[in-house]
């Protein structure tokens, strides 16, 4: 796999708890200033509109432009979406973070709200990105993906059609399976994961243009779990006939045999949010373009090593970028 480094947990950041809370707990500061930096707007067709920053640092205008896909509640700015940045910018690399429907900046201009498998906005987006840049049909895009974007990612690669060419992807701690990654977060030793994500999601939905029965705030808070958001919230506002139709009908899961791009899978066997059994009941073996790589420590979208501040799924990222541009 590209020469990939191996992955050690640096004290005192051990077990899959701390690996996911650190940067919680640290606050680090990730500045971009001193890359070129533009707002991008990307309308939609009923009216919504998603935004993104663009920041530049490819003089040659060769490598494929990196689009980020932040996970659930978060937004262009998570630290994760700004280490990742940091990270392809010092490579060379033009880096786009984009925010989903609803989410970060974009809320107040939307009505609806972004989900695991609303891969048409990402449709929409690169074919907005070709428009405007031409070279991007030569150029092409990498996608990254974290958590539920990751699994947004997976599923967009599944279905196969993209209006610009996707050079490579890489996916850090996606929930493949909707449902179990559920159960898995309501489990009692998660309570407050749990009661960060509610508290997040009505944040969220409260900072959106959503209509006003949405944002009442004593309806949000008869919704007292991620289940219960998704089969009153997420799932009739996007004709899914309830929560678990919503999470069949998404799971990255049901859409990895078709996935024809190189790809580099990213998850951690303790990550406390999604069990490391659901990657190990699917063949990886069955789909060539598929590179899993499941270190025993890690957490969720956390990746603290020994040997580098950087983390450790963005110093993978940079590897296989890196190796993709010389195979391509």
């Amino acid at each position: 796999m590209m020469n990939l480094p191996e992955f050690k947990p640096r004290p005192p950041w051990l077990g899959g708890d701390l690996q996911t809370l650190r940067n919680m707990i640290v606050r680090p500061v990730v500045r971009l200033g001193h890359w070129s930096s533009s707002s991008l707007t990307f309308p939609q067709e009923d009216g919504d509109c998603l935004l993104g920053t663009l920041n530049q640092a490819d003089k040659t205008g060769t490598h494929p432009l990196g689009l980020l896909l932040h996970g659930l509640t978060g937004s262009e700015d998570s630290l994760y979406m700004r280490c990742t940045a940091q990270t392809l910018l010092k490579e060379g690399r033009d880096v786009l973070r984009l925010n989903h429907r609803g989410a970060g900046p974009s809320g107040p201009l939307c009505r609806q709200s972004y989900h695991a498998g609303r891969t048409q906005d990402l449709r929409a987006v690169l074919g907005q990105l070709g428009q405007q840049w031409p070279t991007l049909k030569r150029r092409g895009v990498f996608l990254v993906g974290y958590s539920l974007g990751a699994n947004m990612l997976l599923k967009f690669l599944g279905e196969g059609e993209s209006p610009v060419p996707i050079r490579f992807a890489v996916s850090v701690s996606a929930p493949i399976d909707l449902l179990r990654t559920q159960e898995a977060i309501m489990r009692p030793r998660n309570r407050v994961y749990h009661s960060y994500l509610m508290n997040s999601m009505r944040r969220e939905v409260m900072a959106s243009a959503q209509p006003d029965e949405v944002r009442d705030r004593r309806w949000l808070m008869k919704l007292h779990s991620v289940w219960d958001f998704d089969e009153y919230l997420t799932a009739p506002r996007n004709g899914f006939a309830g929560a678990r139709d919503y999470y069949n009908q998404n799971s990255a899961l049901n859409f990895l045999d078709q996935v024809a791009v190189p790809c580099l899978v990213l998850h951690a066997q303790d990550d406390p949010w999604i069990p490391g059994s659901i990657y190990r009941g699917y063949d990886w073996r069955s789909n060539s373009t598929l590179s899993l790589v499941m270190p025993h420590s890690g957490g969720h979208v956390g990746f603290h090593g020994v040997g580098s501040q950087i983390p450790w799924h963005d110093r993978c990222t940079a590897t296989f970028a890196r190796g993709m541009s010389k195979a391509g």
